[in-house]
């Protein structure tokens, strides 16, 4: 049989794809029909283009910082190609090049920024090198798919050791800035970080799980790599950062602290892609025009009051979420599901300290795993005022008994996909495709 040409593949790839979308399925079969057809189909567009392709990874915040890279090198003047689902398997990317290609093939991108979850990031690199990684974390997150985080950093590993230009690496992460070791020679290593000040905000794995010690620990702490972009300070939504010897003042509109850090790390890379014609006026601006990914702290209005939509995978992301806010301030509820999307394991909500919660209590708790988190709930002495395991009823209580205070909605991945196919049908939501 002979072999199809490639624009043919990809005609029938680009069919695919619109078929699929007007029938609302999932956004990655396309790609799948490109892998069988064209295995190489991803490689050969990516290496086009003239900046080359940038790989986001780590446990926590790479859907948002991805978005903040992205708005930040178009704010620099660049055409930027990501994937904007957060589809993160090879087929994910292939099936948002050919939703960005036009009908001769020809995708208008100068650079692709592509968010990575670790495990996948390890076999997009195989066959694509990236010219630049930035890896942001890695913390306990879903143990039943990806084991123990020193497993996690061996992944990221092989992310640094692929990459051929700039690797950009937390240095606040003690196993993230040892992946310095794994740069290939000859490729770049960068870093972003706190000051002393901020560090105990963002504690890392070990950090967390340090157990109390009279030993003054700052002065066993090592000594740490110099920052290309330092977070300062911050209060409310105003941060300050340290870029080489500049001090600059920016306006973060995102809700959480850890978006705070996370617009640390896409600063350091897009003054890495710009070099020395980035205009740090405007990039300082862009901070501020910056709306949260979708279901990561995601606003929406509901009933004429605000509903946010906080995605909780781990330990540490849920931890931060809460602190983030006062509970008193919110109406508040808890859906956690147990698809493989979300990891099937939710013992870690036994590692989430629930404290802040105690003067708000909790409205609504819901999702498959409804009673595991009432009962987590209940051990913290946090009050619950109803627990509902079908998502459409509980999500309907849970906003007709808000009392007018704005809402907040902690949920797992699966969950949070339904909310929003809930939400849909009585207020405006951002379609994804």
């Amino acid at each position: 049989m002979k072999r199809m040409s490639r624009p043919v593949t990809r005609l029938i790839g680009q069919g695919v794809r619109y078929a699929t979308k007007l029938r609302g399925g999932g956004s990655a079969f396309p790609g799948l029909v490109m892998e069988k057809l064209h295995p190489d189909f991803v490689a050969e567009e990516l290496a086009k283009l003239p900046r080359g392709v940038v790989v986001v990874s780590g446990t926590n915040g790479k859907t948002t910082t991805t978005k903040m890279v992205v708005q930040l090198l178009e704010s620099q003047g660049l055409k930027v190609f990501t994937n904007r689902t957060g589809s993160n398997f090879v087929r994910g990317v292939a099936a948002a090049l050919l939703g960005e290609m036009n009908l001769a093939g020809k995708l208008d991108a100068d650079i692709a920024v592509l968010e990575l979850d670790e495990a996948h990031a390890v076999h997009f690199v195989k066959r694509v090198k990236p010219q630049r990684a930035l890896l942001l974390n890695v913390l306990r997150d879903q143990l039943d798919r990806f084991g123990e985080i020193d497993t996690t950093r061996r992944m990221l590993a092989h992310v640094a050791g692929a990459t051929t230009g700039t690797v950009i690496l937390n240095r606040e992460d003690p196993r993230i800035r040892s992946l310095a070791e794994n740069a290939p020679e000859g490729t770049a290593v960068k870093y972003f970080g706190l000051s002393e000040k901020l560090r105990k905000m963002f504690p890392s794995d070990d950090d967390m799980r340090a157990a109390e010690s009279p030993v003054n620990t700052a002065q066993l702490a090592p000594e740490l790599p110099a920052a290309d972009v330092l977070l300062k300070d911050f209060a409310g939504t105003s941060a300050t950062f340290q870029l080489g010897s500049e001090e600059l003042n920016g306006t973060i509109n995102l809700y959480g602290v850890y978006n705070i850090f996370n617009a640390a790390a896409a600063m350091a890379l897009t003054l890495d892609v710009m070099g020395d014609d980035a205009d740090r006026s405007a990039l300082m601006a862009e901070l501020a025009n910056i709306t949260p990914a979708f279901g990561r702290g995601e606003a929406l209005t509901v009933n004429g009051q605000t509903l946010q939509l906080l995605l909780v995978k781990n330990p540490s992301g849920f931890r931060l979420s809460l602190a983030s806010a006062d509970a008193r301030d919110y109406a508040t509820m808890i859906t956690i599901n147990d698809a493989y999307a979300d990891g099937r394991d939710v013992s870690w909500l036994w590692d989430v300290d629930f404290h802040s919660l105690q003067t708000g209590g909790v409205n609504m708790v819901s999702g498959v795993r409804a009673y595991d988190m009432a009962l987590r709930l209940e051990h913290e002495d946090v009050s619950v005022a109803a627990v509902d395991e079908d998502l459409d009823s509980a999500l309907d209580q849970f906003i007709k008994n808000s009392q007018g205070k704005p809402m907040r909605i902690f949920c797992t991945y699966t969950a949070m996909l339904a909310i929003r196919k809930n939400l849909s049908k009585i207020t405006d939501v951002e379609e994804i495709s």
